[in-house]
This record gives structure tokens, C-alpha cells and sequence, in this order.
């Protein structure tokens, strides 16, 4: 019974635990596909979201055109 509760709770250790070289080597191709897709989905999207609404304020702000 005692051994069971001692297996659930681990301790932590202190300090930073040591990366290799396969995770900084992983980590960093991570990092380059997120920034690899926030220039490819991310600025295009919110490129588009800023013309929409520039658009609508310009149509909203025109003045009416006058009758003769």
C-alpha cells in the first residue's frame, strides 16, 4: 500500500533537465515551421481581414450621390 503511493507521487528534481541534441535539434525545426507558417497562413489572413475593413469603412463613409 505504501509502494503504490510513492509510485503516484514523484518527486520533481530540481534544476533544468538537459536537452539533447535530437530535442534542441527538433524543437528548432519546430520553430521554423511555425514561423514558416505564420508567414504563408497567418499575415495573408490578416492582410485580407484589413482590406475588408477598410472596404467597409470606405463604403460606409462615402457621401450619397447627389440627384439632378
Amino acid at each position: 500500500m505504501i509502494n503504490k503511493t510513492l509510485s503516484r507521487k514523484m518527486r520533481q528534481l530540481k534544476g533544468k533537465v538537459k536537452e539533447t541534441r535530437k530535442q534542441r535539434k527538433e524543437r528548432k525545426l519546430e520553430n521554423l515551421t511555425i514561423q514558416n507558417q505564420i508567414k504563408t497562413i497567418v499575415l495573408p489572413v490578416l492582410g485580407v481581414f484589413a482590406l475588408l475593413i477598410v472596404a467597409f469603412v470606405y463604403l460606409k463613409t462615402r457621401p450619397p450621390p447627389v440627384m439632378a
